[in-house]
């Protein structure tokens, strides 16, 4: 049955708490990481040269200040509801990574076609903001930030958090917040598409298996192969030194070139490869077992009534306070 409208009105200010508080710490990222960079500016101007530094300053507001108090707010002022923990067996989790990897390289491509089609449009590209961050950082600081930072703190932050607070209300509804909260942080669309998708079927995994540590896994896999992994591979074959080559139009300097990175493109050959395969073996996974009900998603204690849902849980003013500010961080970035 639906709620009573009691429970209904309880529902949109308990989304829109949520919203709020997520807004808030998005303020407090900027109370703290604005000054800092306005300090190394004036001390260190030649640090914000440096992409690894940047990140660092982006990176220490975040993990010390923000996301402490967020967690501090929603723990202490939104009701949870614990889920039940049910064991994944291995097969089980290696089908999920196989999923998830397809789900997220089919998702990146329609994400940076969408790019490339508004970028014709306006009659300029659109800048790939984590590719070109993966270019400028050093591999240990890929590795440390996105395969091993990011993935726990996001986790915890978009997914436990969440999904804990709003599965009441059903999962499919504690499914689609974490996903599109958890793909509007990322402010820019490439990775907006592919976040918002991962972090739905993460969520996903989470609401079945009420265990963190398995998405905290599979997102550390997805970082690993699509940030560090590739980024060392692409250093390997030196793409730039390639189209300079290619530029000169000389075909000794191209032969040269290829014979002196020859092992570097063997490995990326089978990594593209490794990807093709996880991108079609992981789309056929996911629409077989779509088409077997493997995906069905259970009602809450709270029934939303389906007409009023998008309204009670995106319509307020927490949730369209935080939306909003993503999406017009999406847009500018789009603009530039």
């Amino acid at each position: 049955m639906n709620g009573s409208i009691e429970e209904l009105i309880t529902a949109k200010k308990h989304f829109s708490k949520m919203g709020w508080f997520y807004v808030a710490a998005v303020a407090a990222l900027y109370l703290v990481e604005v000054p800092l960079v306005f300090a190394v500016s004036l001390l260190r101007p030649e640090w914000l040269g440096d992409g690894n530094i940047t990140v660092l300053l982006s990176m220490i507001p975040m993990y010390c200040v923000a996301f402490p108090l967020l967690i501090f707010l929603m723990k202490k002022m939104v009701p949870a509801v614990k889920l039940e923990k049910h064991k994944m067996t291995a097969g089980q989790y290696v089908l999920s990574a196989v999923i998830c990897l397809g789900l997220a390289y089919a998702s990146n491509i329609f994400g940076n076609i969408l790019t490339f089609l508004i970028g014709a449009f306006k009659g300029g590209l659109v800048e790939n903001q984590i590719a070109s961050l993966a270019e400028s950082l050093h591999p240990a600081m890929i590795l440390i930030y996105m395969v091993i930072c990011a993935p726990v703190m996001e986790e915890y932050i978009f997914r436990k958090l969440i999904v804990d607070r709003t599965v009441r209300y059903g999962q499919g509804t504690a499914v689609v917040v974490s996903g599109l909260m958890f793909g509007l942080f990322h402010g820019n669309l490439n990775q907006f598409v592919y976040a918002a998708v991962i972090g739905m079927f993460l969520a996903f995994l989470y609401v079945k298996t009420g265990d963190l540590r398995i998405t905290i896994s599979l997102h550390m896999l997805f970082n690993f192969v699509g940030g560090f992994l590739s980024s060392l591979l692409l250093r390997a074959i030196d793409l730039e030194g390639y189209l300079a080559a290619a530029e000169e139009g000389d075909f000794q300097s191209i032969i040269s070139y290829m014979s002196e990175h020859i092992a570097g493109w063997v490995l990326y050959g089978i990594f593209l490869l490794f990807v093709i395969g996880m991108l079609v073996t992981g789309l056929v996974l996911f629409i077989v077992f779509a088409a077997k009900r493997r995906f069905v998603l259970e009602k809450g204690e709270v029934v939303l009534p389906r007409g009023l849902r998008a309204n009670l849980v995106l319509a307020n003013s927490g949730m369209l306070v935080f939306g909003l500010y993503w999406i017009v961080q999406i847009m500018l970035q789009l603009m530039e």
